[in-house]
């Protein structure tokens, strides 16, 4: 079960130094979200490995990785992560690719709008609080059926 007083993990990736200071001033006034942030696609990578991510925002151009292969191989890692594309190129091709590629939650344009970004981040979130209560269910589930197994198991022992 997910604890009451749990804060999402945000990672922002984008190259421009400018990028991640903006996102990360707007998150912090407007949020409690605890935030990661990188000008590097493979130092967030690593980071990534060892921190567990509610929601990854990354922009698509990048010289060192674009941003779908990185949210490719950050899928790899942590594949309940939502995932986010920010983008300065209105390219609709690869908002699709993305989508179809990595399980693009949303794509969004620069400039941004904070509010949208805000609303975008907060449902990407409480979707994965809901996976993430979903999966503590199942877990539950997958018990209790263990445990009336074992029940079962022993109650028939009994009977014979």
């Amino acid at each position: 079960m997910i604890e009451d007083n749990y804060r999402p993990t945000v990672l922002i990736v984008d190259d421009e130094e400018m990028v991640t200071t903006s996102l990360r001033n707007l998150f912090r006034l407007q949020s409690d979200y605890r935030i990661l942030v990188h000008t590097d696609p493979a130092q967030a990578m690593a980071e990534a490995a060892n921190h567990t991510v509610d929601l990854v925002i990354t922009d698509y151009l990048m010289p060192k990785m674009d941003g779908i292969s990185f949210l490719a191989k950050f899928k790899e890692i942590q594949p309940q992560a939502v995932r986010v594309l920010l983008t300065g190129y209105a390219d609709k091709e690869n908002a699709i690719k993305a989508i179809n590629t990595v399980g693009l939650y949303q794509y969004i344009e620069k400039p941004w709008d904070n509010e949208a970004l805000l609303m975008v981040v907060k449902n990407g979130l409480e979707k994965r609080t809901l996976l993430r209560t979903l999966e503590a269910k199942i877990a539950e589930l997958d018990q209790a059926h263990v445990n009336l197994k074992t029940i079962q198991t022993e109650l028939i022992k009994a009977f014979m």
